[in-house]
């Protein structure tokens, strides 16, 4: 039995066919992810839906061809992405993503930005069953902005990037699942439903909020020359990798690639000083996202190349380069800090306690492996404050290339660990999705378990 796999992601559009008899992943594609749109107003940050609709209609169509007898697509999609849509579906915004800062603007209140007046209509009990996260790219603050400047329509319908594709592709009502709906930051944890206190206190009444589905409830059908597949609804490919590598409840996932992840899964909900999300099977994790990392290091890296860029070269194998000299270095008192973006770590960074002889590329990425191994035992001790995890688990395209970052943070935590046994995590979370889609697993976690058994994992 086959499936078709699609992965949204924030650089690239994966496609995949998925064996579910094998559990092997085969004509794995990529398209790059549509560039944004120029000339928007600063903080704004928007992409044509219909250019990512039409990407994934092409690896649709060309993975069909080559999975025989399709039993399905499974799809998964980047966190907190939004397209506007009337009662007709036709789409009304562009797509909207986490790298929109739109919400940081003045508001004309004067007493501060949107994102902070947003806040202050907002207890902090209500924040915590909201899940505790509240980023400013999320369409939360998206719809806060549009509202309090009278640019939202009655009727809308806000709806995740995915929803908006598989709408469009199967000429369907959207609906939205769990681990995609928690994104918009406005799902009760309590209840799984829609917060509508929130929605009233913030005043998004006018808003016509999808309809909540189970997670892998068909929610349309493709044709594809005589080929009529079905669509299962999009999950969030935050969950969708720890699926991927395998994670369990005694588990530290360490999800490290453009941004990263510290988590835990959980058997029931448990609110706190950290992020909450919905997962599989009613479980939860809770985690602490936006934490430093590749898009941190290429700001260094893009400072290092700029003089060459400057003369007309172009650097070839940076990152095996850095990945060296940082090996050579044994100790440095050099100190780098990456929080250069928002986040639980901070809001900005800073390179210190330079000497004469101290600072070059080994020293200085030695150190910010140094800084990332502390970032994410602080929040780790924040979200498993007694450490009794068994072990940690490391998946991203980051951790899978940087073995000395991941000695680094091993070290740190004087924890052993394990490496998600594929690259392409998300892809294989959809692969395992599927098995539970197709019946072949009655749970995830039952799917889950018979491929730990498959890779000869511990049992936690």
């Amino acid at each position: 039995m086959s499936f078709i796999g699609i992965d949204i992601g924030t650089s690239f559009i994966k496609g995949a066919v998925l064996d579910i008899e094998t559990y092997q992943l085969s004509h794995i594609r990529r398209l790059p992810f549509p560039a944004p749109i120029h000339g928007l107003p600063p903080l704004q940050h928007e992409v044509d839906p219909f250019r990512i609709l039409d990407a994934v209609r092409e690896l649709i169509t060309e993975l069909a061809g080559l999975a025989g007898a399709c039993e399905g697509v499974v799809m998964c999609t980047q966190m907190h992405s939004m397209v506007l849509i009337n009662s007709r579906g036709e789409a009304r915004s562009n797509c909207l993503g986490w790298r929109d800062q739109r919400a940081l603007a003045a508001h004309p209140s004067g007493t501060g930005s949107y994102y902070e007046v947003l806040q202050q209509r907002i207890t902090p009990e209500q924040r915590r069953d909201l899940g505790n996260e509240l980023p400013v790219g999320s369409p939360i603050c998206f719809l806060f902005h549009m509202s309090e400047l009278r640019l939202l329509e009655p009727g809308i319908t806000p709806v995740p990037l995915s929803d908006f594709v598989l709408s469009s592709l199967c000429g369907t009502s959207p609906s939205v699942e769990a681990t995609n709906a928690m994104a918009y930051e406005l799902i009760n944890l309590k209840s799984m439903q829609w917060h509508d206190e929130v929605i009233r206190q913030l005043e998004l009444n006018t808003v016509c909020f999808p309809r909540l589905c189970e997670t892998g409830e068909v929610v349309g059908f493709i044709q594809l020359g005589e080929q009529r597949i079905p669509c299962y609804t999009a999950v969030g490919d935050y969950q969708c990798a720890l699926v991927g590598a395998m994670v369990t409840t005694g588990e530290l996932s360490l999800n490290i690639s453009t941004g990263s992840q510290v988590s835990r899964l959980t058997d029931q909900l448990t609110l706190g000083d950290y992020q909450t999300r919905p997962f599989f099977d009613g479980r939860f994790t809770n985690t602490l996202s936006h934490l430093p990392a590749g898009r941190s290091l290429n700001i260094l890296i893009d400072l290092l190349e700029e003089l060459a860029r400057n003369a007309g070269f172009v650097l070839q194998n940076s990152w095996a380069y850095i990945a060296e000299a940082a090996a050579a270095v044994d100790h440095t008192d050099l100190r780098a800090s990456l929080s250069f973006f928002r986040g639980p770590c901070g809001d900005r960074g800073a390179i210190s306690n330079i000497s004469e002889t101290n600072l070059n590329v080994g020293t200085l990425f030695r150190s910010a492996f140094e800084n990332m191994a502390d970032n994410y035992y602080s929040c780790a001790l924040r979200i498993w404050p007694d450490r009794s995890w068994s072990n940690l688990v490391f998946s991203g395209g980051l951790a899978e290339k940087l073995p000395l970052l991941r000695q680094i943070i091993e070290d740190r935590f004087q924890a052993r660990a394990r490496l998600c046994p594929v690259a392409e995590d998300t892809l294989f979370g959809l692969l395992i999705l599927a098995t539970t889609f197709g019946k072949k697993a009655a749970s995830v976690d039952e799917a889950i378990e018979a491929l730990r058994r498959r890779y000869g994992f511990d049992q936690t």
